[in-house]
């Protein structure tokens, strides 16, 4: 009889959502199809071949389903998970007991693993490839190094950066996978099936709707679930209707294109004071009185992908949509500066 999973966490680990909501098995998967398919074959094939998994790197802006596939893989095999995060380990002891407790067959999951320091990095290596760590006692000519032998387990990184991966760490995992920002439809899917796990009804209508302004990230689809779920249990029969789907959705400020009121804020700093760009994002960063990596991490990659901003050499400049969301007149640039991205483009 196959092994229950057992999870367990480590500092700085924590879900956002009720466990209870994230799927159980690759087949109530929804969306990611390429990377589905190709773990269900990778699954198949260490089955058959009584192997463990393959070292695996997910890597994609955040909530798009890093650490559910990370859940999913060993419910499917029946083995258990230790998680942990690259910021807690920060130094090689920190990780020994992670490995010293693996099993034969199962997992190891290091969320946002670029963060993990190089002397980590390096010490982890040889437990990747060869599953042993070398482990030094003593210090000075009296020193002596001991070789531990450690269980065949699997290491599942989770990445919303894989350039800041070093090469040879990001060469060690035999399988890389790219979550993509997912539809629409796959989305109202995922917020109708999360509905009836909170025992909610939602029309389709109104599961479209928080759908369409959830920036394609299921993380973001669910919170504005929860949230519509307490507005319609405070304010209505308990129902999520499209008429409370849309109340609700605009008090907390969020728009028909999914900006919520820091993306909002982005575009009118860009625009208003830097007249549309090009500017640095330290320079909005400022203005904002935001760290930069919260507008690179988590704010730009949707105007980035909706086509409101662009980034250029020069820095990041405003798109026409941008000037049209926020209502504002596209204004021409001093004559003398080159050509522009209005360039062509006749003032209304």
């Amino acid at each position: 009889m196959a092994r229950q999973p057992v999870v367990t966490a480590a500092q700085g680990d924590g879900p956002e959502h009720d466990p209870a909501l994230r799927p159980k098995l690759l087949r109530e998967v929804i969306g990611q199809k390429a990377v589905v398919q190709r773990l269900g074959i990778v699954l198949n094939a260490c089955r058959k071949l009584k192997e463990s998994l393959p070292h695996i790197l997910f890597d994609g802006p955040p909530g798009l389903g890093k650490t559910t596939f990370a859940h999913v893989l060993p419910n499917e095999l029946g083995t258990s998970i230790q998680m942990t995060s690259g910021p807690a380990l920060s130094k090689p002891a920190d990780l020994l007991p992670f490995l010293t407790n693996a099993g034969d067959g199962s997992f190891l999951f290091i969320d946002e693993i670029h963060r993990m320091p190089r002397v980590v990095e390096e010490f982890i290596y040889p437990a990747m490839e060869d599953f042993r760590i070398d482990i030094v006692l003593g210090e000075g000519i009296n020193a002596r190094t001991i070789s531990m032998k450690l269980k065949r387990f699997t290491l599942i990184g989770a990445t919303t950066r894989s350039g800041m991966l070093s090469g040879p760490m990001r060469d060690r995992f035999k399988v890389h996978e790219h979550l993509e920002f997912y539809t629409v439809e796959e989305l109202s899917r995922i917020v109708r099936v999360n509905a009836k796990k909170l025992n909610t009804e939602i029309g389709d209508d109104a599961a479209l709707e928080i759908a369409r302004r959830s920036r394609g990230t299921p993380r973001v689809a669910i919170g504005r679930l929860m949230w519509a779920r307490h507005y319609s249990a405070s304010e209505a029969d308990g129902r999520i209707t499209l008429d409370v789907a849309r109340a609700a959705l605009d008090m907390a400020a969020v728009d028909g294109e999914g900006l919520d009121k820091q993306d909002r804020r982005y575009l009118e700093v860009l625009i208003d004071v830097f007249g549309g760009g090009p500017t640095g994002v330290e320079a909005i960063a400022a203005t904002m009185n935001l760290p930069t990596d919260t507008l690179s991490d988590e704010i730009e990659p949707y105007l980035l992908r909706e086509q409101f901003i662009v980034r250029t050499p020069r820095g990041r400049l405003a798109m026409p949509r941008a000037f049209q969301q926020l209502g504002r007149p596209m204004k021409r640039p001093p004559q003398g500066d080159g050509p522009t991205l209005f360039d062509g483009v006749e003032e209304q």
